[in-house]
C-alpha cells in the first residue's frame, strides 16, 4: 500500500512558516551608500549581513577582527508584519524607530564614530 503526498502542500506550507526578514533593494542602497561615506573618510573598512528568522543585521565595523561600531537591525512583528529598525553601537541601543532614513540621518547627524 502506498501513501500519497502532494508536494505542492507541503511547498505551501512551507512557505508560510518561513518568516525571515531581509532588506529590500532600495534599503540596502541606502546602507551601502552610509556604509561607502565612512569608508571614504577612514571610520569602516569592512561591514557583514547577517539574517535570523525575524531579523535582519547590518553591522560596520573598524576593522575585520573586531566586534561592529554599528548595527542597523531590521525586524518585523510576526502578525501585523510592521517592520522596525534598531540601531545599535556594540551592545548599546541607541534608536528605535519604523524609518530607516531616521536611522541613517542619526547616524549622519552625530560624531565620528570612534571605539573608547
Amino acid at each position: 500500500m502506498s501513501h500519497l503526498i502532494r508536494l505542492s502542500d507541503y511547498r505551501n506550507r512551507s512557505r508560510r512558516s518561513n518568516s525571515k526578514v531581509f532588506f529590500n533593494k532600495p534599503e540596502l542602497s541606502q546602507l551601502l551608500g552610509l556604509y561607502s561615506e565612512h569608508v571614504a573618510r577612514g571610520d569602516y573598512r569592512d561591514y557583514a549581513i547577517d539574517h535570523l528568522d525575524e531579523a535582519a543585521m547590518f553591522s560596520m565595523f573598524r576593522h575585520a577582527h573586531e566586534s561592529p561600531l554599528l548595527t542597523v537591525v531590521k525586524t518585523t512583528d510576526g502578525k501585523r508584519r510592521r517592520t522596525s529598525f534598531l540601531l545599535f553601537q556594540g551592545e548599546k541601543r541607541l534608536l528605535k524607530t519604523q524609518s530607516l532614513g531616521e536611522i541613517l540621518h542619526h547616524v549622519r547627524s552625530r560624531p565620528r564614530l570612534v571605539r573608547e
